[in-house]
């Protein structure tokens, strides 16, 4: 397996920084994606697919179900195998680790310390080592199996039967962990005590849920929250062939959209966006025009609308 040719960065920013992933499935390679994408030379050591595979397979769950989104991930990326639990495959680890800045890891911590590759152990043997170990909670809770979903149901984002519309955790773990590779980059090019030396950085999924969480935390997002339900200028609106999603949300866009609409205004306007009227009378305004009529009037009147099929 091999580099996706012609691939280009977008920028050159950390063009000389060499990360070595070790990661699976969704939010390692998808931060080693934007780091490629910044210009690092990446690497990445999966295990041996199964005995009788196809030539040129991945042993990488979503190179089995979704190539095209592993091959999107991987563009950029020199995609090596070894088998980490045998001797052959250690000496393979090794001689590319004595090449690298940066290693990503989403091991489980047992995992990592089987394999000789927890933090104690690999510091000793390569110092200036930065180590970005991605785990689904912090802690004992490392250990605990989980996804996505686990992690933000945990956290009061799946809030019916239907599933999130995105891998929204893992993502967000993949951005933290871009940002924690740069944070330990620059902590460790620093003059001081620490200039050369590695550093270990953690980034819990279940973190990045918080996180993503923190705007349903402070009543935002709940149907009584301004971005939940409650403002009527904020909210998706049947159509003739569709949908519109209307986010006219600050007042000069609520009070052009209730000009546009016909609506009275009684100040101030966000107390007019929130009687059950309003919507009434804008759900009656949308339904009445096609796509390519809001996409006319949002584009005369600079209002925040997009339709949708």
């Amino acid at each position: 397996m091999s580099t996706a040719k012609r691939f280009q960065p977008s920028d050159t920013s950390l063009r000389g920084v060499r990360v070595l992933s070790v990661a699976l499935n969704l939010p390692g390679p998808a931060a080693v994606m934007r780091l490629a994408d910044m210009g690092a030379t990446c690497t990445k050591l999966e295990p041996l697919p199964p005995t009788g595979s196809p030539k040129g397979s991945s042993s990488d769950p979503m190179g089995m179900y979704a190539p095209h989104a592993y091959a999107q991930l991987h563009a950029g990326v020199k995609v090596v195998q070894a088998d980490l639990k045998s001797s052959a495959g250690q000496t393979k680890l090794h001689g590319l680790l004595a090449k690298t800045d940066v290693l990503l890891t989403s091991f489980r911590p047992s995992a990592l310390r089987k394999l000789g590759m927890d933090w104690k152990s690999l510091h000793a043997q390569f110092p200036s080592l930065i180590m970005v170990s991605i785990v689904g909670a912090k802690g004992a809770a490392a250990e605990i199996p989980g996804h996505d979903l686990t992690y933000l149901a945990a956290h009061g984002l799946v809030t019916g039967l239907h599933l999130p519309a995105t891998l929204f955790a893992d993502m967000a773990g993949s951005a933290l962990a871009v940002e924690a590779v740069l944070k330990s980059l620059w902590q460790r090019a620093r003059p001081g005590r620490a200039h050369g030396k590695g550093v270990c950085q953690e980034v819990a999924l279940e973190d990045a849920a918080a996180y993503l969480a923190l705007p349903r935390h402070w009543g935002l997002t709940l149907p009584q929250g301004s971005v939940g339900g409650a403002h009527a200028g904020y909210a998706v609106y049947e159509c003739k062939q569709g949908r519109v999603a209307v986010a006219a949300l600050e007042p000069h866009f609520a009070t052009k959209l209730l000009e546009v609409a016909g609506i009275p205004l009684a100040k101030p306007v966000h107390s007019t966006m929130g009687l059950p009227n309003t919507r009434m009378k804008l759900s009656q305004f949308f339904a009445g025009l096609t796509r390519q009529q809001i996409n006319k009037l949002a584009a005369t009147h600079d209002l925040p609308l997009l339709t949708l099929a």
